[in-house]
């Protein structure tokens, strides 16, 4: 096989892949004025669109074909080696210093990195509600790898698809690149147009998902299939505007920024205009990206990138608050084995003869690093999943019935337990069975889901209604019905939803499905004619005249919609409004699981825990008739400061909800305090 044609080595796109990797670097170790440095992978989507496209369009023009097998072999030689030593080594990072919670999810995040679809289950777990506080992956930053594989895999077939088209029609070359910028230029623009109306209704989804991203890549494609013939002194000025550009989206952008959609522009022509410069002047931006250490760094970018964050999530699972000397310690770290890797791994396959003249062994080699990066993974899930201790890890402990009236000491935090039940590790699946059921409706939904538990003739009809810290309860009443045999529950559940009837904020904007949702539940409560209805929720901002309330303009509104919204269910049935549980803030099975024989250090203030919607309830609920205020906080958190196990239970599974298993040993006090129904 002859060598794939090549351009001339451009200093300025060496010098550019520098910038955009270390803005990427900065960011996530925290440096000061880089709030948007994310912008640095937007960036590398340009470049990759344009290199690979001028690569492909040379073979065409030198050809007449594209040689498909080819191009797979050039990336697969040139990318797989290193992003496998690299997941390998975040294996092995993850079993020395990350908490064993995280390890099945590392697990499952390798195995997709591996296989190049991370980005989409990344987007999945962007608007996952139970995973929206979980700490990142140790290879999340493989998204944008993912991004870039998947453009790979389409774009040469859809390219080799019209050079034949061009080649057939007797066109050749000029007709390959006019009908190329055409069809280039409708994929651009119909993501660009996608990821504006994604960012708006999905902002989470919106940041991984390829389709969001395709027309940053399109547009690198288009500078490699446009005839620019750049000249005069006009194109440093552009080059140095397009530098400003993307500097400027570094510092002036941050993670609130509704981003792709049009924020991204910016970067990405920007990017664009320092291409079309190049080298065609001495004043443009070649003179500082073509400095020896912008040489330096583009020439191992992809190692750095790759090394990176691994080791900046291992520090952080392992110092609380890591200052900048630790962080530019592990930055230097990175380039240092970067640098190794480039040299070891990277250039030695690359660049070699045998692999070059037979690309079906370099697809080859490829095919088996990804297959030992995904044997790895599950290897490393079959070797560190939890295994039961015994008896008592089978029954559980106590949990609340430790705790006597009126006693603390029980529950005063401790730094060792003998067991903790339900293991840290498997704490996130301890869920209530709503979940399982799939009778809890997720934070896009408007259809009300009913769930059914208990007696199948009951004398007494409980509804449960609210968000998730309303589910949180169901293990209790499911308790509480198993023992009383006549009580049947009926669930309605919804994501980051309370049971109001105000409209609240998500994420800054009007949750429209939440009062969609509530009033179909209103209505449905009605049917079921239940003799009591339970009902609770998190802290929320209200949504009013077009802006979101804050301060005591906001706890007004919540609590007279409180009271309204409770009053209007009196006459259906008693309402019993669980005060919201003290909420830690912090992740307390993280926490456990890195600190085993040091519990305290995830206790948390009482005070604090409890400075959330519950002082509210109890002010909605006071003189209200027909609703009464139950608050287990003195079963949850009765001393000063909040344990996270208390009869050997473990109180939460993340930072805000009860584990299902310690809900369940609330059911004696919860009966005990629910209004007098027939026992």
């Amino acid at each position: 096989m002859r060598g794939r044609p090549r351009g001339p080595f451009r200093k300025d796109i060496e010098g550019l892949r520098a910038l955009a990797v270390l803005l990427v670097v900065f960011w996530h170790a925290d440096a000061p004025l880089v709030s948007g440095g994310f912008v640095g992978v937007d960036v590398f989507f340009v470049i990759s669109g344009y290199l690979i496209t001028r690569g492909m369009v040379a073979e065409v023009a030198e050809r007449g074909r594209l040689s498909l097998v080819g191009f797979y072999a050039r990336r697969a030689k040139r990318l797989l080696p290193s992003a496998t030593v690299v997941l390998l080594a975040a294996l092995i990072l993850t079993y020395l210093f990350l908490p064993d919670v995280r390890w099945r999810q590392t697990t499952e995040d390798v195995v997709s990195s591996a296989l190049y679809f991370v980005n989409w289950q990344l987007a999945d777990r962007a608007v996952d509600y139970l995973a929206a506080e979980q700490a990142p992956s140790i290879v999340q930053h493989y998204w944008s790898l993912a991004v870039e594989e998947q453009f790979y895999v389409i774009w040469p077939v859809l390219l080799a698809g019209l050079a034949w088209c061009a080649f057939r029609r007797g066109t050749k070359r000029r007709g390959f690149e006019t009908l190329a910028i055409g069809v280039v230029a409708l994929v651009g623009l119909a993501s660009l147009a996608w990821s504006v109306h994604l960012v708006e209704t999905d902002p989470g989804r919106a940041y991984f998902v390829s389709t969001t991203r395709v027309w940053e890549l399109a547009v690198g494609a288009l500078l490699a299939l446009l005839p620019l013939r750049p000249a005069g002194a006009w194109v440093a000025v552009l080059g140095w505007a397009g530098m400003a550009a993307v500097v400027g989206s570094a510092v002036l952008l941050d993670t609130a920024a509704p981003f792709p959609g049009m924020l991204a522009i910016p970067v990405t022509v920007g990017t664009a205009l320092v291409i079309v410069a190049g080298r065609a002047t001495r004043s443009g931006p070649v003179v500082l990206l073509g400095l020896p250490p912008m040489q330096f760094v583009g020439g191992i970018s992809y190692t750095l990138y790759l090394w990176h964050w691994p080791l900046l999530v291992a520090l952080s699972a392992r110092v609380e608050d890591p200052g900048v000397t630790a962080r530019a310690a592990v930055v230097a770290l990175s380039i240092l084995l970067a640098y190794l890797t480039s040299r070891i791994v990277e250039r030695p396959i690359w660049h070699s003869p045998g692999l070059s003249v037979q690309p079906r062994v370099a697809i080859a080699v490829g095919l088996a690093c990804t297959i030992l990066a995904v044997q790895a993974g599950m290897l490393f899930r079959l070797a560190t999943a939890p295994q039961a201790e015994g008896a008592q890890a089978l029954w559980g402990g106590p949990g609340a019935a430790v705790l006597d009236v009126g006693a603390t000491e029980a529950a005063v935090p401790v730094d060792r337990s003998p067991i903790v039940v339900p293991d840290p590790s498997v704490a996130r699946d301890d869920l209530p069975t709503v979940y399982l059921d799939e009778c809890h409706a997720s934070q896009t939904e408007t259809r009300v889901r009913r769930c059914v538990y208990g007696a199948s003739v009951p004398a007494t009809t409980v509804v449960l209604i609210g968000d998730s810290h309303a589910a949180q309860w169901l293990p209790a009443l499911q308790a509480i019905a198993e023992r009383r045999a006549d009580w049947k529950v009926i669930t309605y559940t919804k994501s980051s939803c309370p049971y109001l009837d105000i409209e609240v904020a998500d994420d800054g904007k009007p949750y429209r499905s939440c009062v969609t949702w509530n009033q179909g539940v209103r209505a449905a409560v009605a049917e079921d004619r239940p003799d009591l209805i339970v009902t609770s929720s998190f802290n929320y901002s209200a949504y009013r005249d077009g802006r979101v309330l804050t301060g005591p303009d906001n706890e007004s509104a919540l609590v007279e919609s409180m009271r309204r919204t409770w009053l209007d269910l009196a006459p259906v049935a008693p309402v019993v409004v669980l005060r919201d549980t003290p909420a830690p803030r912090i992740d307390i099975a993280d926490c456990v699981s890195g600190n085993r024989e040091r519990l305290t250090k995830c206790a948390v203030s009482r005070d604090e825990a409890l400075a959330g919607i519950g002082p509210l309830q109890v002010k909605a609920t006071r003189g209200a008739e027909g609703v009464h205020l139950v608050d287990l906080t003195d079963a949850i958190c009765p001393a000063d400061r909040c344990a996270a196990v208390i009869g050997s239970v473990l109180v939460y599974r993340d930072t805000n909800h009860l584990t299902a298993t310690y809900a369940r040993t609330l059911a004696g006090r919860l009966e005990q305090r629910l209004p007098l129904l027939e026992r």
